[in-house]
C-alpha cells in the first residue's frame, strides 16, 4: 500500500453552459452573432428572449429553432427592457453557467471556454467579464472600469479624471490602461459578455429589472461585490461588440442610460444627504445623457 489515491478513471464532466441572448431590433449584427454562438461546440443551450424583433429578425429565429435542437426562444412578452429578459432568460435556462451575451457581440475562438476556465474554482459568488473589443480589436470603451459613484462619474465626464493627475484615481475606464497578462479582478465589466454560476446568479437575484435599458450590469457588479464576492477580467475571453447598430432611436438609449445611472446613484446613496444629491441630480444625469447623441450629430456633420 503506497498511500496513493487511486485515479478516478471517469473523466470530471464540463458543467453545462447556457447562452441567454436578449434580442430587440438589432439590426444586421444578429446574423453573425446567432451563427457565432451555434458554431461554438461549447455552447449546451442557446436561450434567446425575444423582446420584440424585426419582421427579419424574427423569421431568422424562426429558421434557427428548427434547425438546431439547442435553440430555446422566449417569445411573447413584448419589450419588457433588458434586464427583466434577460432574467426570462436565465430562468428557462438549465445551464450550471450561464453566459450573458449581447447581439450585436461576436464571439471569438476560445471566448467561452476561457470564461468557463477563468470562473472554475472561484468564490463565490462570482461573475466573469470577457475583453470586449471594437472591430479593430482595439478595447472598447467600458469593457472593464473602476469604481462607479456619483462623484467618479461626474470627474470621468467632465473629463478632469483625465486632464489632473490628482484626479486620476476618479477615472472609471481602463481600456487605456495595460491589458492584464492573467485572470484580474476589477470593480466593473461591460455587460456585453460575461459568465455567472447560475446559483451565484440566483443568490444576488440576477439582474434588478428596475433598469430598463443600460446601467444594469454595472448594478449587478456592484451587488455581487456587496454581497463579498468579486468581478473579474478574464483578457483571453475575446468578444467583438459592434454597437451602434440598433434601429432604435439613439436619443431614447441615452434617456434610458441617464435614468439608470441615476437610480444607480439613488440606489447606492447611504446618508440622507447622498440621497438628496442623488435625486437633485437626476435632471442633469438624464439631461446630459440625452444630449450625447446630439453633440454626436453635431460633430459628425462638421467633420
Amino acid at each position: 500500500m503506497t498511500g496513493l489515491a487511486a485515479a478516478d478513471p471517469k473523466p470530471k464532466a464540463s458543467p453545462r453552459l447556457s447562452v441567454v441572448m436578449v434580442v430587440y431590433m438589432t439590426g444586421e449584427a444578429l446574423g453573425e452573432s446567432l451563427s457565432r454562438v451555434l458554431a461554438d461546440p461549447r455552447v449546451d443551450e442557446f436561450v434567446i428572449v425575444d423582446n420584440g424583433s424585426s419582421l427579419t429578425e424574427a423569421a431568422q429565429l424562426r429558421q434557427i429553432v428548427g434547425q438546431d435542437p439547442r435553440v430555446i426562444v422566449v417569445t411573447g412578452q413584448g419589450n419588457v427592457g433588458f434586464a427583466r429578459g434577460a432574467n426570462l432568460g436565465a430562468r428557462r435556462a438549465s445551464g450550471d453557467l450561464v453566459v450573458f451575451l449581447n447581439p450585436d457581440a461576436f464571439l471569438q475562438p476560445g471566448c467561452l471556454s476561457e470564461l468557463e476556465s477563468a470562473i472554475a474554482g472561484q468564490a463565490v459568488p462570482c461573475l466573469v467579464g470577457g475583453r470586449v473589443l471594437n472591430e479593430d480589436r482595439s478595447e472598447q470603451r467600458g469593457a472593464r472600469r473602476g469604481e462607479i459613484t456619483l462623484v467618479s462619474a461626474l470627474m470621468s465626464l467632465s473629463q478632469l479624471a483625465r486632464r489632473f493627475p490628482a484626479l486620476a484615481r476618479y477615472e472609471v475606464h481602463w481600456e487605456n490602461e495595460a491589458t492584464p497578462d492573467q485572470v484580474s479582478p476589477v470593480p466593473t465589466i461591460s455587460g456585453a459578455c460575461f459568465v455567472m454560476r447560475r446559483a451565484d446568479f440566483d443568490h444576488v437575484q440576477g439582474f434588478d429589472e428596475g433598469y430598463f435599458l443600460h446601467v444594469e450590469d454595472v448594478d449587478l457588479c456592484w451587488r455581487v461585490r456587496r454581497a463579498g464576492g468579486q468581478v473579474l477580467f478574464a483578457p483571453r475571453a475575446e468578444v467583438i461588440h459592434v454597437g451602434h447598430t440598433s434601429q432604435v432611436s439613439p436619443i431614447r438609449v441615452e434617456f434610458h442610460k441617464g435614468v439608470g445611472l441615476a437610480r444607480y446613484f439613488r440606489k447606492r446613496a447611504e446618508t440622507l444627504t447622498q440621497r438628496l444629491v442623488a435625486w437633485a441630480l437626476m435632471p442633469l444625469i438624464v439631461i446630459t445623457a440625452v444630449a450625447r447623441p446630439v453633440v454626436w450629430r453635431m460633430r459628425g456633420r462638421a467633420a
